[in-house]
């Protein structure tokens, strides 16, 4: 499995930005997606997870959002009213849709098997 993510550039505050990511090597829709950052100096953190059938997302905050389209194998993350804080490598991330038992340890970055090569976003004030 491999995932390529892209749409990441520079942008003003206030401003949007559409973030993809694509999944080849597997059957998409058996993976949950989901998206991480990092910011310099910083640890990555999570910024959202979308179940493989695209009915749940978890963690995902306004004004973000996360979809995907199954037929193209392709997750987006919608990103507006972005602030010069919300500046970071964005990293998508992918595990096959087994029950956790805990919606939580989807924030870990260790339940995901498998990593795209990461997005800069550079939001400028």
């Amino acid at each position: 499995v491999q995932l390529q993510a892209s749409g990441g550039g520079p942008v003003q505050a206030g401003g949007s930005l559409r973030l993809s990511c694509r999944l080849s090597g597997g059957t998409f829709s058996n993976y949950d997606m989901a998206w991480f950052r990092q910011a310099q100096g910083k640890e990555r953190e999570h910024v959202g997870t979308i179940s493989g059938s695209g009915d749940s997302t978890y963690y995902v905050h306004y004004p973000f959002d996360i979809s995907r389209d199954n037929a193209k194998s392709t997750m987006f993350l919608q990103m507006n009213e972005l602030k010069p804080e919300d500046t970071a490598v964005y990293y998508c991330a992918a595990r096959l849709s087994i029950f956790l038992g805990d919606y939580g340890r989807l924030k870990m970055e260790d339940v995901y098997e498998h990593w795209g090569q990461g997005t800069l976003v550079t939001v400028s004030s």
